[in-house]
């Protein structure tokens, strides 16, 4: 850093700290003209206004604090410009080059470790490969609906969920808002054991639904369009929104079904919700609706098969399915 940077800084801290000063002893001045402990003559609600001072305590720690700050900087070097090597007598030029070959020497030992780390990883890995891998070949010879009924199977695709799956979908598999339930029998993409080991392989980028707004006419008619979804699942709603958006549902029922019966329902993987069960994936109150028509919706699921292998997914698909087998 150049003098003229280290002046600038060194100015404004030493204008600072003497700012400081003159504020505390401004403050510790009375201009009450009443004498420190008396009233003021103002009393609230049965409590007198007294003119009590800082506490001594408060203001004698904001002293020190000051001329701490004025020892710092008289003691170390740089702050009065690069020619100042400060009280201790350190030199910047020689605390640079010890600081520059103190990182190259951490980098290295950092690497080293690193590096180090990383082989005995792969050890782990390649030592928990032959002993657990035929257990997982076993299980993925097996159907997923014939899994789901072995106990111990399901204790290791647990696991499995719990320490890969239950961040978005929660630790009981019921999910949370953008995240689907996967303890119920309600399915974006069909809950069979095929096409939930696919959602866990391949992962899902949904189609997507669009923004509805502009399609819609304005807030006006997403607001309308919001009341009949809401009453395709009994919901109590202004008739007359319902009414006006009900032949605009044309629109929707290319993905969501003419009854909002849902993609799944119909039996094609678009990944789009039943409106008609009263399960909202993003909410179900007349704001979020609204807002999923609004904006539209995007979700994305990731593909575990280069993550965990096959063999565990297959495990994991089985704990899956067995829960929306129950």
């Amino acid at each position: 850093m150049s003098s003229f940077w280290s002046i600038w800084i060194a100015v404004l801290t030493l204008g600072t700290l003497v700012g400081c000063y003159i504020l505390l002893r401004w403050c510790l001045k009375n201009f009450a003209g009443v004498p420190e402990g008396e009233s003021m003559g103002h009393e609230f609600d049965g409590i007198e206004e007294l003119n009590n001072p800082l506490p001594k305590w408060w203001s004698t720690f904001f002293l020190l604090t000051i001329i701490w700050g004025f020892g710092y900087l008289a003691l170390y070097p740089g702050v009065f410009g690069s020619n100042w090597d400060g009280l201790l007598g350190w030199k910047s030029s020689n605390q640079d080059v010890l600081t520059l070959d103190s990182s190259k020497a951490q980098t290295a030992s950092s690497l080293a470790e690193g590096s180090g780390l990383l082989v005995e990883y792969d050890r782990e890995v390649a030592r928990a490969e032959e002993k657990y891998g035929p257990i997982f070949e076993a299980y993925a010879a097996r159907s997923i609906e014939d899994l789901a009924t072995d106990e111990e199977a399901l204790k290791v695709g647990q696991r499995l969920f719990l320490q890969n799956c239950a961040q978005c979908h929660g630790s009981d598999a019921r999910g949370t808002t953008g995240f689907p339930n996967l303890a119920d029998k309600d399915w974006l993409y069909s809950g069979d054991a095929a096409a939930i080991k696919a959602s866990i392989m391949d992962g899902r980028k949904a189609n997507g639904m669009m923004p509805w707004k502009a399609a819609l006419g304005g807030e006006q008619g997403v607001k309308e369009m919001a009341a009949y979804v809401l009453s395709l699942s009994g919901r109590e709603v202004n008739a007359d929104d319902a009414a006006k958006a009900a032949p605009k549902f044309a629109m929707c029922a290319a993905c969501h079904g003419d009854a909002g019966q849902g993609s799944a329902e119909m039996g094609i993987a678009l990944g789009a919700p039943a409106l008609n069960d009263n399960i909202w994936l993003y909410g179900g109150s007349q704001k979020a609706v609204e807002e999923s028509i609004r904006n539209g919706r995007a979700g994305v699921m990731p593909a575990w098969q280069h993550i965990l292998g096959e063999d565990k997914v297959h495990v994991i698909s089985a704990y899956v399915y067995s829960l929306s087998q129950k």
